[in-house]
């Protein structure tokens, strides 16, 4: 009886399946939270002649839609939804990350780190005003 080692096609059908099944689960998700917002919301009529700024740091939003999940707004599990398909390809370079340490490939580990590198700054520097 010989095992198998885990090899670059079991990680590759995995990073399949995580782009799949996080596409599928934001998609759910987001349209979860537009039946939620419609329900409550369907018959409202927007002013679109008033300008609303929304500056918020990264903290004060994820805290909002953490905060509007938990009381099930609409317009925060539709932005949850959104968040979980932003975080689909991240959680892919995290998973490739993972593979190419396995592998020993550390010239592809320093450039998904590089990636991942500015994924975080893109994040970070993103919400600063």
């Amino acid at each position: 009886m010989t095992t198998e080692k885990f090899g670059e096609k079991d990680f590759q059908k995995m990073v399949g399946n995580v782009l799949r099944y996080g596409v599928w689960i934001s998609l759910s998700v987001a349209f979860i939270g537009g039946i939620v917002y419609l329900v409550h919301h369907g018959s409202d009529i927007e002013n679109y002649s008033v300008f609303k700024e929304n500056d918020r740091n990264i903290f004060e939003v994820i805290t909002a839609v953490y905060n509007g999940v938990i009381q099930g707004r609409g317009e925060s599990i539709i932005f949850f939804g959104v968040v979980l398909l932003f975080l689909t390809p991240v959680f892919r370079v995290l998973l490739s990350l993972f593979s190419f340490l396995l592998e020993k490939d550390y010239l592809y580990v320093v450039i998904t780190a590089i990636v991942i590198c500015i994924i975080i700054m893109s994040i970070s520097f993103g919400f600063s005003h």
